[in-house]
């Protein structure tokens, strides 16, 4: 599969047949975000394997609207994916330079966890497991469910596993709404 087709073809999943993802496998899509690019090649992101299954469900439990009390629909997802990654990010790493933030944007972190994860799902979707980027939760909690130190920031999670579902294509803008040239607003 090439780059494009994962790009096209790569869908947001949230329903998993039960069977087992390897380590192999595991190890496949790992690899693939370790391979992001990161600013000044910092590699501020960790990775947490979750299979263990309460431990899933507690993960599960953090992925709610406490204001509307509604669940995050890909909590399921959660709770029966045979594996979920939790991607965390060191602080303070990226998007400095020499101990001070470099950007408006301050710590960097989230873009290059954003990279990674990317990377994450393109391989898994490439090697045929699902995923979904999960970013609705109470990360304070989930730190908590797994031990995460001060210093780290969870960022996002994902279901992976063999996809019990296979959802349509979103439709996306035509290049002509979202692509400028020469400056903001120039056809």
């Amino acid at each position: 599969m090439n780059v494009m087709q994962a790009i096209k073809e790569r869908r947001s999943i949230r329903k998993y047949k039960p069977d087992p993802v390897s380590d192999e496998a595991v190890d496949t899509v790992l690899e693939a975000a370790r391979w992001a690019p990161s600013w000044s090649n910092t590699q501020c992101w960790r990775f947490i394997v979750v299979r263990d299954a309460e431990t899933k469900r507690q993960l599960a439990g953090v992925l709610t609207d406490l204001a509307h009390g509604v669940e995050n629909p890909s909590a399921e997802a959660i709770r029966s994916a045979p594996v979920a990654i939790v991607a965390c990010a060191a602080l303070g790493k990226s998007g400095y330079y020499k101990d001070a933030l470099s950007t408006d944007k301050g710590d960097w972190f989230m873009f290059d966890v954003a990279l990674a994860m990317q990377n994450l799902t393109l391989a898994a979707h490439a090697i045929g497991l699902g995923t979904v980027h999960v970013g609705f939760f109470d990360a304070v909690e989930m730190a908590k469910i797994l031990d995460v130190p001060e210093d780290i920031a969870v960022v996002e999670i994902t279901p992976l596993g063999y996809p019990d579902e296979t959802p349509g294509v979103i439709p996306r803008k035509d290049l002509a709404d979202i692509v400028f040239r020469g400056k903001y607003g120039g056809k």
